[in-house]
């Protein structure tokens, strides 16, 4: 039997960063590690991890990504080993979007069935990511929320701090958009 998608958070590390568990049959897809291994061991429990997908490169990200593959003898993946358009990784079926600005390597990770994207820091409820730190270019993310904006309104955008928000609203209310 086939189940839906549950996605669970767990805030790690001092800058809270949302590290996501996608679950499907009993099958488990880590999203930004960025802290506090055992805290995320803990919460995958006896689940069969397929992988762990980073939406880029900074600390606070990808801080245990290394304990969580090397306890799982997982891969874990990035703008630098997916394609972008479709990829699947076990029962988990994604598009890797990249959208450029906050980091030279940020990705979003759209899972269409679900109607769900896992934005980091590029896309945050009510605004975007910071594009002044090294490897940061805002015309990058201007480009990267016109490529977003032509996605249906009512996914939900689950980013690497705070809280969750619908992309219609923020297409309506986050004042990058306009």
């Amino acid at each position: 039997m086939v189940i839906g998608m549950k996605i669970e958070c767990v805030k790690v590390g001092f800058l809270k960063c949302n590290c996501y568990l996608l679950i499907k049959n009993n099958n488990c897809l880590v999203i930004d590690p960025g802290d506090e291994a055992d805290k995320i061991i803990n919460m995958i429990g006896n689940r069969n991890v397929v992988g762990v997908l980073i939406t880029h490169n900074h600390f606070d990200h990808v801080g245990c990504v290394k304990d969580l593959c090397d306890k799982y003898n997982i891969k874990s993946y990035d703008y630098y080993n997916l394609l972008e358009g479709l990829n699947k990784l076990g029962d988990f079926s994604f598009y890797v979007i990249h959208t450029l600005g906050h980091y030279k390597d940020c990705c979003t990770y759209y899972f269409k069935d679900e109607k769900v994207m896992f934005t980091g820091d590029f896309l945050f409820k009510g605004g975007i990511g910071r594009c002044d730190l090294s490897g940061g270019d805002y015309n990058l993310m201007l480009d990267s929320i016109d490529r977003i904006k032509k996605y249906d309104d009512d996914i939900i955008i689950y980013p690497g701090h705070g809280d969750s928000s619908v992309l219609g609203i923020e297409k309506k209310d986050n004042n990058y958009f306009k």
